[in-house]
């Protein structure tokens, strides 16, 4: 959706740019029930529905590297890296 807003750059198409970055590592984290869960409870969060998912998903220990300027703002325990700079 952001590649079709021109929001982001990609000079192939998503689905190879995603194959390219699982061929480097990249590890995809599936979205459990207690994502899900978690989401719906994060306090002073935005009600964005998909910027909850992706920061409850971080919460399992991972790392999020994010431009989101309402993420990095976020006042909450986040292991997070601003894509910005």
């Amino acid at each position: 959706m952001l590649k079709r807003k021109g929001r982001i750059q990609f000079t192939e198409d998503v689905a190879s740019w995603r194959l390219s970055q699982l061929d480097q590592g990249l590890v995809e984290s599936p979205v459990t029930g207690l994502v899900g869960i978690r989401a719906a409870e994060l306090p002073d969060l935005h009600a964005d529905p998909a910027d909850r998912i992706i920061v409850a998903t971080a919460l399992e220990g991972h790392r999020l590297l994010t431009a989101d300027t309402r993420i990095l703002n976020w006042p909450g325990q986040l292991n997070r890296l601003d894509a910005r700079t």
